[in-house]
């Protein structure tokens, strides 16, 4: 997945923008190692919260509101979808709102508009907002059932939060499963599986599904990604094809030589994209047939 320069959130104001990927668990009890939560399920809770009460570990928590919208755009379409967590003033891992920006998505990969991530930043800062509340919790989805990052969302992750006091990367896929990480990058830095869970002890705003699709549609540009020999059917609604468009090519001569051809043309992230996508996604391919054609 390629993602286009963005801009660095680690100041107050929206600075020059860097080039980055953006890409992006959920618990499956209150107890167990961090190797237990790395791939569990987000735990629906309401927390008594205690006066004075001091948790003894991070927990990535979201809003019943945010949680039902990222669920929406996940199952919106087939592709991946990306944006930022929105904290509240007092406590950065409470996620009361998720946000898209405009982006091209496939079902291997999502591309941040810059100029959109940066106006992005200015209408937080115009809001009364720190970056803190906006541009340190990075989220996105994977169409499959694996929340694990990938290489590139690792790279992304270093690259574009690399240079903040600490961010957190989290991922949501099909099923429910989720990968959260929690990073510090002060001191001697350090990191964190940190575990997720829904919370429903405050007070929340119910669904907005009109709302919720008007985003959708002026944010997420969709793409396929296009290697089989069969035309696209008409419910297939993408904006852009990427990868080989057996439309503009002649089918008879599609051979497995050809799709190589194709296929290496391809920037390095965006292969390294396809092939991680295909090895976790076996729905992506008949099971009588080989992963790969050749």
């Amino acid at each position: 997945m390629t993602t286009k320069p963005k801009t660095n959130p680690q100041t107050e104001a929206p600075a020059q923008p860097s080039k980055q990927p953006l890409r992006t668990t959920e618990r499956k009890d209150g107890q167990g190692s961090a190797a237990a939560d790395a791939e569990g399920k987000t735990t629906g809770r309401s927390h008594a919260k205690k006066a004075g009460a001091t948790p003894l570990s991070p927990i990535l928590r979201f809003s019943p509101t945010a949680w039902a919208k990222l669920l929406f755009f996940r199952d919106r379409g087939q592709t991946e979808v990306g944006g930022f967590g929105i904290s509240a003033e007092d406590n950065p891992l409470y996620i009361e709102d998720f946000v898209s920006v405009a982006q091209e998505a496939t079902s291997a990969s999502i591309s941040f508009d810059d100029e959109a991530v940066a106006d992005f930043f200015d209408r937080q800062v115009d809001l009364g907002r720190r970056p803190e509340q906006f541009a340190r919790v990075w989220v996105h989805t994977h169409p499959g059932g694996s929340p694990v990052p990938s290489s590139v969302d690792e790279e992304t992750f270093h690259r574009v939060f690399g240079r903040c006091d600490w961010a957190v990367m989290f991922v949501l896929a099909q099923g429910g499963k989720t990968y959260a990480r929690l990073r510090f990058n002060v001191g001697p830095g350090g990191q964190v599986m940190v575990p997720v869970e829904v919370d429903y002890a405050e007070a929340f705003d119910g669904a907005d599904h009109e709302a919720w699709e008007a985003e959708y549609k002026a944010t997420i540009r969709t793409g396929r990604w296009s290697w089989d020999l069969d035309p696209p059917m008409p419910d297939r609604h993408a904006d852009k094809v990427f990868g080989a468009d057996p439309v503009e090519a002649d089918v008879a001569l599609w051979e497995a030589d050809d799709w190589m051809a194709a296929f290496e043309e391809l920037p390095l992230e965006e292969r390294r994209a396809v092939l991680e996508e295909l090895a976790s996604r076996p729905d992506l391919w008949h099971e009588a047939q080989e992963v790969m054609p050749w």
